[in-house]
C-alpha cells in the first residue's frame, strides 16, 4: 500500500470518527433536552400557584390617610409578601400589578383564573370618616351581615364605575344598591370552607402575633372575589383614617410585619391542604387498613348525598352507581355518605362526581373519629 492510499484511508477513518462523534453528541442533546423538559413540567405540576392583587392603582387611589394613598402601601405590601414567598421553590406567583397603574376588578380576577390559580389574595387598606375606627379584617365572598360590611363592600366595589362600560361588563351591576347584592351567598360556595380557613389564619396571625385589633373573618360582596374561580379572601390591613394606624401601614417596619404574618399564613394554609396527586391516593387507599398513628389525628371528609328515615342498604346499585356508600345514623335520620378521604381537594371532586350524577343537595362533612366537625376544624387537622 503506497503513502497516498495510506492517507486516503487515514482521513476516511477520522471523517467516521467525528462523523459518529457528532452524532453522539447531537443525541446527548436531545437526551438532556427531554430530560430537562421532563424536569420542568414535573416541577411546574407540583407548584402552588397564588395570585397576589394590590388593591386599587393609577387613577384609582382608593382611600387616603395622613399624607400616604392606599394604593401605594398595599403595593409595598404585596411586594414584600413576593419577596417573602419566593423563598418557597414550590411556590408560583402572580401578581396583578408590580406598579401604580389601573386595572379593573374583573381583569384582576380573570389573571388569577387564566393562570389556574390555587389561591387569590386581595390586599387593601380600610378608611372612614371618624378618626377612631383601627384594626384589621379579613373577608370572604358571601352575604353581608350587617350594614357596615356592607358598606365596605360598596366602597371597594366603586372603583368599576371609572371603567369603560361597566354596566355591560358587571351584567347592570350597580356597586351603590344593596339590591345588586342579592345572591351573592349562593357564590364560590364550593370555595368557602377553604377560602375562611386562609381569612382565620390571616385574622390570627395579625393578632397573635403583632398584637393588631382583630375585627374579624367576614363576608361581603366584593365584586374582585365574586369574578374568581378558586379560594379569595380580601384583606383590609387597617384605617389610613386612624392616624396610629397610619402611621404604622406606611412605616417600612409596619409593612414588613404585615407582609410576614400574610406569606406565613398562605404557607400554613398551602401546608394544611397539602395537595395529593390522585395516584398518591390510590396508592394510600391500599394501605389504609395499616394506618400509622398520625392518622389518627387527621380528620376524614365524606360526601353526604342523602338523609332519610328509611334504612337502605348502603350498596352502589341503590346510589346510581357511586361507589363506597357508607351508612350512619344520627338521631331518628340515616345519612348516606359517598367516598372517603384525609383530602380535601380529593373529597371535593368526589362531591362534583356525585352532583353530577343527579345528587344536586350533596355536601361535605367531616369526622375526627367518631365525632362530627366543622369544615373549617377539619382543615386545620391537615397542617403536617
Amino acid at each position: 500500500m503506497n503513502r497516498l492510499q495510506k492517507l486516503k484511508l487515514k482521513l476516511q477513518s477520522d471523517f467516521k470518527i467525528n462523523l459518529l462523534q457528532k452524532h453522539l453528541a447531537f443525541a446527548f442533546i436531545v437526551i438532556l433536552s427531554v430530560f430537562n423538559n421532563f424536569q420542568i413540567q414535573a416541577q411546574s405540576q407540583q407548584l402552588f400557584k397564588v395570585v397576589i392583587d394590590a388593591g386599587h392603582g393609577g387613577k384609582d387611589t382608593g382611600t387616603h390617610g395622613y399624607g400616604v394613598y392606599e394604593k401605594d402601601v398595599v403595593l409595598d405590601v404585596v411586594l414584600k409578601v413576593g419577596a417573602k414567598l419566593r423563598q418557597h421553590k414550590d411556590i408560583e406567583l402572580i401578581y396583578t400589578r408590580q406598579k401604580d397603574e389601573f386595572i379593573g376588578l374583573n381583569e384582576r380576577a380573570v389573571i388569577g383564573n387564566k393562570a389556574k390559580a390555587d389561591l387569590f389574595v386581595s390586599i387593601h387598606c380600610n378608611g372612614v370618616r371618624s378618626d377612631s375606627p383601627y384594626g384589621s379584617e379579613t373577608f370572604v365572598l358571601g352575604l353581608h351581615r350587617n350594614q357596615d360590611n356592607l358598606e365596605v363592600a360598596m366602597k371597594e366595589n366603586q372603583v368599576i364605575e371609572l371603567e369603560e362600560n361597566y354596566e355591560e361588563k358587571y351584567g347592570g351591576f350597580d356597586p351603590k344598591t344593596p339590591e345588586s347584592y342579592i345572591g351573592f351567598s349562593l357564590m364560590q360556595e364550593e370555595y368557602l370552607d377553604q377560602s375562611i380557613l386562609l381569612a382565620d389564619y390571616i385574622q390570627k396571625n395579625f393578632t397573635q402575633n403583632l398584637k393588631r385589633k382583630n375585627r374579624g373573618v367576614k363576608q361581603a360582596g366584593f365584586l374582585v372575589l365574586r369574578e374568581t374561580y378558586m379560594p379569595s379572601v380580601l384583606v383590609e390591613l387597617g384605617f389610613l383614617s386612624n392616624k396610629s394606624e397610619n402611621n404604622f401601614l406606611k412605616s417600612e417596619k409596619g409593612q414588613m410585619h404585615l407582609a410576614e404574618q400574610i406569606s406565613q399564613a398562605i404557607i400554613n394554609y398551602k401546608n394544611a391542604l397539602h395537595i395529593e396527586s390522585e395516584e398518591e391516593l390510590v396508592a394510600s387507599s391500599d394501605v389504609q387498613k395499616n394506618k400509622d398513628t398520625s392518622d389518627e389525628y387527621k380528620a376524614t371528609f365524606y360526601v353526604q348525598i342523602v338523609a332519610t328515615k328509611r334504612k337502605i342498604k348502603a350498596s352502589s346499585e341503590n346510589f346510581k352507581g357511586l361507589s363506597p356508600i357508607s351508612r350512619v345514623k344520627e338521631g331518628d335520620l340515616y345519612k348516606y355518605r359517598f367516598a372517603e378521604s384525609h383530602s380535601h381537594k380529593y373529597i371535593q371532586n368526589k362531591l362534583l362526581e356525585a352532583k353530577d350524577k343527579g345528587y344536586k343537595g350533596a355536601f361535605i362533612i367531616a369526622y375526627l373519629g367518631d365525632k362530627k366537625i366543622s369544615i373549617e376544624q377539619a382543615l386545620k387537622t391537615q397542617i403536617k
